[in-house]
């Protein structure tokens, strides 16, 4: 999720995180290891392919490629 910044994003455990810059992009999944700030390590995820299911349903994302998300 992207948002302008500045941002200031207090956690569960009561802790805060801030981010100066113009834009910030937050995790909405939290696979980050940067979280809560996005690094993109939802997309080092191996998605499954139809074959591995023997079908199509399920598939989130409409298919498999780059920049997809």
């Amino acid at each position: 999720m992207l948002i302008e910044g500045p941002v200031e994003v207090v956690l569960e455990d009561g802790s805060t995180e801030r981010s100066d810059r113009f834009t910030v992009a937050l995790c909405t999944c939290r696979r980050s290891r940067r979280f809560p700030w996005c690094d993109t390590s939802h997309r080092r995820r191996v998605r499954s392919t139809p074959e591995d299911h023997g079908d199509n349903h399920g598939d989130d994302h409409g298919g498999s490629g780059a920049g997809g998300g």
